[in-house]
């Protein structure tokens, strides 16, 4: 056998050598993993677009060896821009022919965390491939409807959910309803909505408003409002007619609603040295927010209130999260965001709602979460968030407990991801 120095002489002639032979001098070699993310539902609330950035990162920090190319329904608005800030490798399918490309040369699907199986009708295109997909934090059956639609669900999502790899569910309802639908995928468990790893950031354009109204790091609680249904049909570029009924449901109860939002504000600000910051999570709530809360406050309250004017994007919505001291209201993404964070976040909800609100018990943050409907839930909003408010460290504490177990069944669940992927 030759010595090591013997064998480095004779490397080069091998090379050449091996090159030489025309089977190996042409052969190509297996090209990196690609699949596609089915996400990006819509641009008008920054928890929508926060699943996108939130899969991403988990992908990235998981299967850094995959490459991802992003399916979306919209990434108008400055989203696009956003996303390939933080994820410059980032593919984002535009065009027919490059979804027909990938396709072709992805071997994975991965339908990423939305409020429903949105994704429908490009799993039924994937599934003809015959390839491998999964689906990664889906809330089922998902309508937001008056309570005699909310199970509601298309027969044919049970044979698609059924014959996926897996079937991640945000919510425990939701997998069971699963469950009792017939649905028989192989693997069927809980995982935490995609928006919990959400890092975007735009530190810059926090910072600037925060300064602008004296708000200060740790110094100050987000709130946020809501109506029974989002009045989608006030934005002028979803092109939509007023909805009678939903609106007259909003009429009825956003006072009912939305009050123990603003007590709980007037509490924060005559008990503790907190402001308060009135935030929108999807766009139709910049209006509510002034309507609701802030307009009917008492004027020694509103001093140290300030209601945002406009609307904003996830990454400034994570950049100011990350400096409260805290968030509540009658959203579901902002908290998760908040959690994400470390930041503690209380959630309010109501019957016409989809089950995800039920993520809060599966992740250990159950009396953080109330029920609109039930009067007992309703009187402990207001004690709830002055503990949030008057004892910062117990509230942290608390919210990196559920940020630890997130964590952790994400870690979990990405070594199934990996798995199925075969990277």
């Amino acid at each position: 056998m030759p010595n090591r120095r013997e064998f480095l002489k004779q490397t080069p002639s091998l090379i050449g050598l091996l090159l030489s032979v025309p089977s190996l001098a042409n052969a190509t070699f297996p090209a990196k993993k690609s699949i596609i993310l089915r996400s990006s539902w819509q641009t008008e609330n920054i928890g929508d677009i926060a699943h996108t950035p939130g899969v991403l990162t988990l992908l990235e920090k998981y299967l850094p060896d995959v490459e991802v190319r992003l399916w979306p329904s919209n990434v108008g608005n400055g989203v696009e821009e956003m996303l390939m800030k933080r994820f410059p490798k980032l593919i984002i399918l535009k065009t027919p022919e490059e979804k027909t490309a990938a396709m072709a040369e992805c071997g994975f699907l991965l339908h990423g965390s939305g409020p429903s199986l949105v994704g429908r009708k490009e799993i039924e295109q994937w599934r003809e491939t015959g390839k491998p997909y999964g689906i990664y934090g889906i809330t089922w059956p998902g309508v937001y409807g008056f309570p005699a639609d909310r199970w509601k669900f298309n027969p044919t999502d049970v044979e698609l959910l059924t014959k996926a790899r897996f079937a991640y569910f945000r919510d425990s309802v939701s997998m069971e309803f699963a469950k009792s639908k017939g649905v028989a995928c192989p693997i069927m468990e809980f995982c935490p909505d995609g928006a919990f790893a959400v890092d975007i950031r735009d530190d810059k354009a926090a910072d600037a408003f925060l300064k602008e109204h004296g708000l200060e790091t740790g110094k100050f609680l987000c709130a946020i409002p809501q109506l029974r249904f989002s009045p989608w049909w006030e934005l002028p570029q979803k092109k939509l007619s007023v909805h009678p009924e939903k609106h007259a449901r909003n009429e009825a109860m956003k006072e009912q609603d939305n009050k123990p939002i603003r007590e709980a504000i007037i509490a924060v600000v005559r008990q503790t040295s907190m402001k308060i910051l009135i935030v929108p999570e999807n766009e139709t709530q910049v209006r509510i927010g002034k309507e609701m809360l802030y307009d009917p406050l008492p004027d020694d309250v509103k001093a140290k209130v300030v209601w945002r004017d406009h609307y904003w994007l996830t990454d400034e919505a994570v950049s100011t999260y990350i400096r409260s001291a805290g968030l509540f209201g009658i959203e579901m993404h902002s908290p998760i965001m908040c959690i994400a964070l470390g930041v503690p976040a209380i959630v309010c909800r109501f019957e016409e709602q989809t089950s995800k609100g039920a993520m809060w018990r599966d992740i250990g943050l159950g009396d953080w979460l109330f029920d609109l409907d039930t009067p007992q839930d309703v009187a402990g909003i207001v004690p709830a968030v002055l503990a949030m408010a008057k004892d910062p460290k117990a509230a942290k504490a608390k919210a990196l407990k559920g940020k630890q177990f997130v964590n952790q069944r994400q870690k979990e669940t990405m070594a199934v991801v990996r798995k199925n992927v075969g990277a």
